[in-house]
């Protein structure tokens, strides 16, 4: 590819309407150029996409803001979205409480304490209903950060929209759905490795078929990394899982230009600004070459990295607290050099507890410096072609490709070409390193050296290990009253007793029906949420059949 063929993609978008009519000029006033290059080199929107997916780069759109929320009660989520949007936010992020993501209501024994803390508090479609009260779903793209329950929560999220009067083919979103990175890192899982794989397999297959805009899959490195992995295992692991799901899509005899565009990712922008740029740069090109030339994508969308980005939450510390500001605009704007598709700026308070309206704003904020102070959407990858970053990106991509070498082997019998798994060679692998606790070992390996650095002070930290006198106050922070949770245990038990409870009998049952053959299991689970079972009702019953999972003890 060349400058010639980019400079016809970028005509041929702004002839149709597709650069936004906006200032390209410096702060004084010179003109810039959409891209810099060489003449015979790579340029943004061409393949493999180290540069960029598109050839106008944020000149065309620029990246969603789209700031992660939820606590308390569904009311009280649903006002923080309307103040979100309101001031400017481009999308919206649901963060659930504990017993949510792990597949439980707020009034099972094992939710005390829990319910509203940590995000929102979801346990049937009325709950979700008021969630996005008076947010038009099919006006707004929706990301839900959750993985175990993923599917049942999806069937209340296409419930609410029905509700709304919503047609569900047209709703745009994420799911994040990433069992892999639950096994690997955050360890929130329902059943074991099989069902899961089912369930999203089934998602997939009706995403595809009825939802097209919406992406049934976010792989999330995000949660990799903040486990306390090395950027390069992030990058390596999060891919590989991607490419399992991938293989997981071609075993059901989906069309991997079909599918494939509905997969999306999820990373961590941590705080080392040149390495985060290139890990983002070589995750494009990666992923662009493995799906043309191992999984047969034939189209540009089909081979296209789509990620949403996340400043670091493990990299703010409750030392010093306003520093984290400073944190988080470094790693959102290496994020955006990046070129993410899409943003969550942490707040300074985070550390601590659940952000306030203030701390959400400032976060808020920081994206909209960045994007409308900086200059940075006016010209597509600026550091493309630095010594530094082009050596770091090379690198990146080069321990990426040996972590892949070592996750296949892993898959093996014993002999090439002879794996465990049916579905295919990169989730054999994936599997058996779950399963025998290579990723959790290397992970903790990776943290435990990055630890003793900060403690020893090699690496050094503001206000922690360096520069540790300070002058600041201590912080106003948000606390979820326990009346939250009694009020929706109320609400919860209201909301039982009204319903047809022999409806919701009969259609979890005809689910489970179905969950013992082989169909696709979100029409019947969309039955049972109309009738308004709640999630542990619906996660109950598939424990019930599919037992539950315990990871293996390691030492």
């Amino acid at each position: 590819m060349s400058r010639v063929e980019w400079e016809r993609q970028y005509a041929a978008a702004e002839a149709s309407g597709k650069v936004r009519d906006a200032d390209f000029t410096t702060l004084s006033g010179d003109e810039v150029d959409p891209a810099y290059g060489e003449d015979k080199g790579e340029w943004p929107g061409q393949f493999p996409y180290t540069r960029g997916l598109y050839a106008t780069g944020y000149r065309g759109r620029p990246w969603t803001i789209r700031q992660f929320a939820g606590f308390g009660n569904a009311q009280q989520t649903n006002e923080r979205y309307r103040m979100i949007l309101g001031r400017g936010g481009g999308g919206l992020s649901v963060a659930f409480d504990m017993p949510t993501l792990m597949g439980r209501d707020s009034d099972d024994p094992m939710s005390l304490g829990e319910v509203g803390h940590c995000g929102v508090a979801i346990d049937s479609a009325a709950d979700m209903e008021v969630l996005f009260d008076g947010i038009r779903l099919d006006e707004v793209t929706t990301s839900m950060t959750i993985s175990g329950p993923a599917v049942p929560v999806f069937c209340m999220y296409l419930v609410a929209a029905e509700r709304q009067g919503v047609d569900i083919g047209k709703l745009n979103g994420t799911l994040q759905t990433d069992i892999y990175k639950e096994y690997i890192a955050q360890k929130e899982w329902l059943f074991g490795p099989e069902p899961h794989l089912r369930l999203i397999g089934d998602l997939m297959e009706y995403t595809s078929a009825k939802i097209p805009a919406y992406k049934p899959l976010s792989v999330s490195g995000y949660h990799i990394r903040e486990a306390g992995s090395t950027a390069a295992q992030e990058l390596a692991y999060t891919l590989a899982d991607g490419f399992g799901y991938v293989e997981l899509g071609l075993s059901r005899g989906l069309d991997v230009d079909v599918f494939a565009p509905g997969l999306s990712f999820f990373f961590d922008a941590h705080v080392d600004f040149f390495e985060e740029i290139a890990k983002f740069r070589a995750g494009r090109r990666i992923w662009a070459r493995w799906m043309r030339d191992v999984y047969g994508a034939k189209t540009a969308k089909a081979q296209w990295l789509r990620f949403h980005t996340q400043t670091a939450g493990v990299s703010l510390t409750a030392q010093q607290p306003m520093n984290n500001v400073v944190r988080t605009a470094v790693e959102a704007l290496a994020a955006v050099l990046g070129g993410t598709n899409s943003l969550h700026t942490n707040a300074l308070d985070e550390t601590l507890a659940l952000p306030t309206e203030e701390s959400a704003e400032v976060a808020l904020r920081t994206q909209q410096v960045l994007m409308e102070e900086t200059g940075v959407t006016n010209v597509a990858d600026p550091l493309g072609g630095s010594y530094y970053i082009e050596a770091l990106t090379d690198r990146m991509e080069q321990q990426a490709e040996a972590i892949f070498e070592q996750i296949r082997v892993m898959g093996q019998r014993g002999k090439p070409e002879d794996y465990e798994h049916p579905i295919g060679p990169i989730t054999s692998g994936l599997l058996r390193g779950v399963e025998d606790g290579w990723f959790m070992s290397e992970i903790a390996e990776a943290a435990f050296q990055y630890q003793t650095a900060v403690e020893k002070g090699d690496k050094r930290v503001v206000g922690v290990n360096v520069h540790t006198e300070s002058s600041a106050k201590e912080l106003e922070i948000l606390r979820v009253s326990h009346e939250v949770e009694k009020e929706q245990v109320r609400l919860l038990q209201a909301r039982k007793a009204a319903r047809d409870d022999t409806a919701v009998q009969a259609a979890l049952a005809e689910m489970i029906r179905v969950a013992q053959g082989d169909g696709n299991l979100i029409e019947p689970m969309l039955t049972a949420v109309r009738a308004e079972a709640t999630l542990g009702e619906i996660c109950g019953a598939m424990k019930d059949l599919w037992g539950s999972y315990r990871e293996p003890a390691r030492f």
